[in-house]
């Protein structure tokens, strides 16, 4: 039902059942928030989007306020921006001055307010909180005295990631959000998604920093520094610098690393393209036996950590491929060190990801063979783009360049990984060439694609009936490993992706509440996926012609390089 309401003394359109602020933003009015997430049950736990009704003597949180017919609301009455500059000026009576220093400087949602409010000078009392940083972690760095208790971290881990490893601790001016005892993150059930990252409105949950080891991996003349780029950061990195999201970096992000300083450009894709091999591989050795299935994808490590938390009995229903950074760090390490007979101690290997989770899987003991790290050092996107900054380059006046060999040439099933069902779809394509030994027509599994939070598809491969699903977002994955586990059976590969979207919308990616600029990433994706013609992992060249370089034995020493192991983790729930 439609009806009209009077705000700031004009008539607008209202619907039943909707919220103040929704109706207001609807009618293009804007109204400060801190607490509130769309699409999550308003709490009005922060206060700052209070606005005036007349005929009532407390002002009303706009967020969980439904609106009325007989309503004449006030969004920016002096009544109403006083109590919200007195909110803002309370909640930064307790924050730490240390903007300069802050890593969300400039990036800040309580900067943003206080700015707004036109906040110039401390009228309150200062209330330190003098408590330690949590940087146990080896993605997420906790820092509680930024914490503003808005509880947006504690709700999205919960009701989004289904882990729920945060929650309030005490009560009154001693509240903290924190791991359950408030112990550190590195012995909670955190599984270093990052998605905690996004949706904090301060300082309190950030990134561990890691831009300092590649400054001194650049420096030292003792090493061969080397990168490799994820086929979604080129995807999402225009969005740091303000150029339209979705615009493919991927020539222009080539010249600019090399301009900072790294030896060598090499494509995550590549290694993409490799773990669908092994993929296959493995797959169709298990539905030939048929035994441990269905196989459960594992490109993503906060899944795989999941897993290792919470389904001990199900470890062995886990890919054994490496993650495309791990393979590809590998191979830098050993195929490309010794073609170019450089000793694998010499070189860093940096990669360049969308997840804070890869930070946690580039340190795991199983990714170091002989005191040799696949990978030694990762950077999200965000931390991308402040290396670019500090080296004072402008990623958009560098003249294009293609990447380096022999990890240059990729197929575009290795770029649509990024996607939600790009790992299945990859799979699929080779799945059904090597079963039939023929191409697919149309090479686009459109039951895969988009943000369903599971998609599914069934199909006939040869005489094999086979079946697929990819799970966009882990708290999606619960009811569905429920069934697994009740007998379910009808299901060969399963795609599960932690982070809602998947890896264009990851935990390291650049912070935004546009959800088209996220849909401009997936778009991107499939875009090239249609333009180009190598569209399946075992049609790229430079895989055909590195793997025709090992034969026999040394072949399948070569594969083992690409597997890894799991193990049961006990944690803190």
């Amino acid at each position: 039902m439609i009806f009209n309401i009077e705000v700031n003394q004009k008539t607008i359109k209202a619907r039943r059942g909707d919220t103040i602020l929704e109706t207001l933003r609807r009618n293009g009015i804007t109204v400060p928030t801190l607490c509130n997430m769309e699409t999550f049950t308003p709490t009005g736990a922060c206060r700052i989007c209070v606005v005036e009704i007349e005929g009532r003597n407390d002002l009303v949180p706009s967020c969980s306020y439904p609106v009325e017919e007989w309503m004449k609301i006030y969004t920016h009455s002096p009544r109403v921006i006083h109590a919200r500059k007195t909110i803002v000026e309370l909640l930064l009576s307790s924050h730490p001055d240390d903007c300069l220093y802050c890593i969300r400087n400039g990036n800040c949602e309580l900067q943003d307010l206080a700015e707004q409010m036109g906040i110039r000078e401390r009228r309150l009392p200062m209330v330190k909180t003098f408590i330690k940083q949590d940087p146990s972690s080896a993605s997420v760095v906790r820092d509680p005295a930024k914490c503003v208790l808005c509880g947006r971290c504690v709700r999205f881990c919960k009701e989004r990631i289904g882990i729920s490893t945060f929650d309030f601790i005490g009560k009154g001016m001693t509240t903290l959000v924190g791991p359950t005892f408030n112990n550190q993150l590195n012995v909670s059930n955190c599984i270093t998604c990052g998605q905690c990252i996004m949706v904090c409105p301060t300082g309190a949950l950030h990134e561990k920093d890691n831009i300092s080891q590649v400054q001194h991996a650049l420096q030292d003349p003792e090493k061969y520094t080397v990168v490799q780029v994820s086929p979604t950061v080129s995807v999402s990195l225009a969005e740091e610098f303000n150029v339209k999201p979705g615009r493919e970096l991927d020539g222009l992000l080539v010249a600019t690393l090399r301009k900072i300083g790294f030896r060598k450009v090499f494509k995550t894709a590549f290694g993409a393209d490799m773990m669908v091999l092994q993929i296959v591989d493995e797959l169709m050795q298990r539905i030939e036996n048929n035994t441990l299935l269905p196989m459960f994808s594992s490109d993503c490590p906060a899944f795989v950590k999941y897993m290792e938390e919470y389904h001990h009995d199900l470890l062995d229903h886990l890919s054994t491929s490496k993650s495309p950074q791990q393979i590809t760090g590998n191979l830098i390490k050993h195929h490309f060190a010794r073609q170019q007979k450089i000793k694998a101690e010499n070189i860093h290997s940096v990669s360049l990801m969308p997840c804070t989770a890869k930070k946690f899987e580039a340190q795991r003991e199983e990714n170091t063979h002989r005191g040799i790290t696949d990978v030694d050092t990762v950077l999200t996107t965000r931390e991308l783009a402040r290396l670019i900054r500090l080296y004072g380059l402008d990623i958009q006046q560098v003249t294009p360049e293609l990447p380096d060999s022999p990890f240059a040439i990729r197929s575009s099933a290795g770029k649509i990984v990024g996607a939600s069902g790009g790992v299945a779809e990859a799979v699929y394509r080779t799945l059904y060439f090597k079963i039939t030994g023929k191409q697919m027509v149309n090479f686009k599994v459109t039951a895969l694609r988009g943000n369903k939070a599971i998609k599914e598809v069934q199909a006939r491969i040869g005489s094999t009936k086979i079946g697929f699903a990819a799970v966009n977002g882990l708290a999606n994955a619960f009811d569905l490993i429920k069934k697994i586990k009740a007998g379910r059976d009808d299901l060969h590969f399963i795609e599960v992706m932690a982070c809602p979207g998947s890896c264009i919308s990851g935990g390291g990616q650049p912070f935004t509440k546009n959800a088209e600029a996220i849909k401009a990433r997936m778009k991107t994706l499939y875009d090239i996926d249609e333009k180009e013609s190598i569209k399946v992992a075992h049609k790229n060249p430079s895989v055909i012609d590195l793997l025709d370089k090992y034969q026999g034995r040394e072949y399948e020493s070569f594969r083992e390089n690409f597997k890894t192991t799991f193990r049961p983790r006990e944690v803190l729930r």
